[in-house]
């Protein structure tokens, strides 16, 4: 008789904490230690997003990049936005994405200045025809040890990148995108139980969880659908460049029920169902989609 494949989840990918490691701003994914598991060599596709039309935000490594390769093996063409620096992740991903035979197109920008923002959408309509599948995944961490210590040009430029950014694309996309179109926000955990080092991070996902909900509201009006994920402890580049003091990454993650940090490939299939037509009656939703280990998040 054939046996199910069932996979113990408290013990795949690392159980045991990470190095201590940190990297020069912008941190790239190639020079982890261990590297994230992106779904490179395990992810495979079923058609879920055949001929869409993508512009993931932040695309170049961790989530977004788990994002991205998936998409594309389902069927997608993919811009990907990245912050100058970063071309190395971006350059592997386009190269994922073309082998999966699909178009790549890649898109440096730095979402501090919000005026060039929106011309992202435009490259990405005029290189694929069209935008049907915006994935608002890009963001800025930095822990600080205090209120205090936290100063005023970072929470401006965390709020810049996180959610004013957001506000801008999606006010770009909205009026561009044919209706069964879907938006797909990162938020985190941090919205629903935010860590002390994390204040102006944490705001900014709070913020998120807010918009996404008022945005659906206004694009169910058009047939667009707008959900979110809410991550928990992930390993990615955001963890290396400031985002965890340097002496919590051998703990990382090790606080949540199953003992272990998160892999962006565990998030990707959550993307892929709620920007596919599987999710035809799901908008508003953040908290139902939680990938956290079982950290709580209503």
């Amino acid at each position: 008789m054939n046996q199910p494949e069932l996979r113990d989840p408290r013990y795949l990918y690392k159980t045991d904490g990470f190095d201590k490691q940190d990297q020069e701003t912008p941190a790239l994914q190639a020079k982890m230690r261990p590297e994230p598991d992106c779904g490179e060599k395990s992810y495979q596709g079923h058609d879920k997003l055949l001929n869409r039309r993508v512009l993931i935000t932040g695309g170049d490594s961790g989530i977004g990049r788990a994002t991205a390769i998936a998409f594309a093996r389902e069927g997608a063409d993919v811009a990907i936005q990245y912050l100058p620096g970063e071309e190395p992740d971006a350059e592997a991903v386009a190269e994922l994405v073309r082998a999966a035979g699909r178009q790549a197109l890649l898109l440096p920008c730095d979402f501090k200045d919000v005026d060039v923002v929106t011309d992202l959408v435009d490259r990405t309509i005029a290189e694929f025809g069209g935008i049907d599948t915006l994935v608002l995944n890009a963001g800025q961490q930095i822990s600080q040890p205090s209120l205090a210590k936290l100063p005023i040009e970072q929470v401006r430029a965390t709020f810049e990148v996180n959610i004013v950014a957001m506000f801008a694309l999606a006010q770009a996309a909205l009026p561009k995108m044919p209706a069964g179109s879907s938006i797909v926000t990162t938020t985190s955990i941090q919205a629903y139980a935010p860590s002390g080092h994390l204040l102006d991070y944490a705001a900014t996902k709070a913020a998120i969880k807010n918009f996404t909900i008022n945005l659906a509201a206004e694009a169910a009006e058009k047939g667009i659908r707008v959900n979110g994920v809410a991550p928990g402890p992930i390993w990615t580049p955001l963890q290396l460049d400031q985002g965890q003091p340097i002496e919590a990454l051998p703990k990382f993650g090790q606080d949540t029920l199953l003992k272990r940090a998160g892999q962006p490939a565990e998030l990707a299939p959550v993307y892929v169902f709620l920007a596919s037509n599987d999710a035809s009656y799901v908008t508003a939703q953040i908290y139902v989609y939680g990938v956290t280990g079982g950290g709580v998040i209503n």
